[in-house]
């Protein structure tokens, strides 16, 4: 390996230390999740929903929303709802419907160090086609992270992504993808939710970065709206995402924004 690429690589690894504060952070990205799933129901804006998480996050958890001010966004999450892929915008209009199916996305500063993460939610009574959508984007998810380990590749992580996902006929949007994450919030590397098995960087312990699937009902081709940031299906048909920030450990990985209701 070249001293340019062995440098390139150590800036990827985190120290214990630093691990440490992205912890913290992890647990308040995943803590406005908690906070905020009671709230998610038929009849509510997203505009309110965005409010609530700002307040939790600034009076709450005395931290800063990072979205808010990020590349012009003006708001603190990006809530997804139905066809939408990632990036919607919250808005007091945008009321939910029962059946609907959001994602919301959110990411903590907490001392200068970023925890990102984000959850579908069923909003009322929704249809099973709907269901089935956000379970197995779920455990695209999770397939994933379960890969992770010092040694592995990240193809490793997209190709099981990719082969989950297809075989039950769903597609990958390829237009977006995960990222390294630590006191940047996107830095390298650029984490693909497909590809080929032992492609890509090697893994090593201290590595930090998020995995965060999105996988439409129809086709993987999608379109940016207007407002430069809503990224909808091309062919109208629904998307969902999950999302997790995790850190390669010395015999796997650590989901550092886990939630409560999980596992």
């Amino acid at each position: 390996m070249s001293t340019i690429k062995r440098k390139k690589m150590d800036k990827l690894v985190k120290s214990f230390e630093e691990i440490d504060k992205m912890r913290i952070a992890g647990r308040l990205a995943a803590e406005v999740l908690e906070m905020i799933t009671p709230h998610v129901v038929p009849g509510i804006s997203t505009g309110e929903l965005d409010k609530l998480c700002y307040e939790h996050i600034v009076n709450i958890q005395n931290a800063i929303p990072a979205n808010v001010g990020y590349k012009g966004y003006k708001k603190t999450i990006c809530s997804s709802i139905n066809n939408v892929i990632c990036h919607g915008i919250p808005d007091n209009e945008k009321i939910l419907k029962n059946g609907d199916i959001l994602n919301i996305d959110v990411t903590v500063i907490k001392n200068g160090w970023h925890g990102d993460t984000s959850k579908m939610f069923l909003v009322g009574k929704c249809a099973p086609h709907n269901e089935r959508l956000v379970k197995i984007t779920q455990e695209c998810l999770y397939k994933g992270i379960e890969v992770v380990k010092p040694g592995a590749y990240l193809g490793d992580v997209g190709n099981v992504i990719q082969q989950h996902a297809e075989k039950n006929y769903y597609s990958v949007v390829e237009d977006y993808c995960g990222h390294g994450i630590g006191a940047t919030y996107h830095e390298e590397p650029q984490v693909l939710h497909y590809g080929k098995s032992g492609s890509g960087i090697k893994l090593q312990e201290g590595m930090c970065f998020t995995i965060e699937p999105m996988i439409n009902q129809g086709t993987k081709f999608c379109k940016v709206l207007k407002d430069g940031w809503t990224v909808e299906t091309k062919d109208g048909r629904n998307s969902a995402q999950w999302e997790h920030t995790i850190v390669v450990t010395k015999n796997g990985s650590e989901i550092l924004t886990k939630r409560n209701d999980e596992f």
